[in-house]
């Protein structure tokens, strides 16, 4: 099943959205503070044309079908303050890998979780995906941590994987299964009683 143009999911805090125009100036806030891009895998943004093109290669990313871009927005007040993605899509496998970043000033209040979890439910039920996969830089400690919260398992170290910023680096790949990620959640789930 080909990653379609998403729903606008909606928690109790966010909004979930396809990613358009008017998001760069915020995005750009974003992705412009080198302590948000410390353990990601690209280079803070500059300029106005960073961002553009992002917004390009996401777009045709898309136009691939290997991949969806979204933007987390927070309700009140109405701004975008990160983004999420499913990428590296592949149809035959029903697999995909998630990427996401929030910005600083949002850190340590599970907004990212909240949205991921969000993400996760479409994921598995919407576009029918069995298996989603992470990459995370090892000292990334914030973010290995948000994924075990969300019940993905670290299933392998790989080594010199990621080349950024002028340094090669390991990186841990951790994985989600669909049945897992059920089961987890109806554990979760108050008791039902008739």
């Amino acid at each position: 099943m080909p990653l379609y143009p998403l729903p606008e999911l909606t928690t109790p805090r966010l909004i979930v959205r396809e990613v358009e125009d008017r998001d760069l100036p915020d995005l750009a806030l974003v992705n412009g503070d080198d302590e948000v891009t410390r353990h990601l895998p690209y280079a803070s943004w500059c300029t106005a044309k960073d961002s553009e093109d992002w917004l390009a290669r996401m777009r045709a990313m898309a136009d691939a079908g290997l991949g969806r871009q979204y933007v987390v927005v927070l309700r009140e007040p109405a701004r975008v303050i990160g983004s999420c993605l499913l990428h590296r899509h592949e149809a035959g496998s029903a697999r995909a890998e998630l990427g996401y970043v929030l910005g600083r000033a949002h850190w340590g209040r599970g907004l990212m979780h909240e949205a991921l979890q969000a993400l996760l439910d479409h994921a598995f039920d919407g576009y029918a995906l069995r298996r989603i996969e992470a990459e995370v830089n090892p000292a990334n400690l914030a973010s290995i941590g948000l994924l075990r919260r969300l019940g993905f398992r670290q299933e392998g170290l790989l080594r010199a994987r990621w080349c950024a910023k002028g340094v090669v680096y390991d990186t841990q790949m951790h994985g989600l299964l669909r049945d897992d990620y059920r089961a987890r959640a109806a554990l979760a789930a108050p008791p039902r009683h008739g």
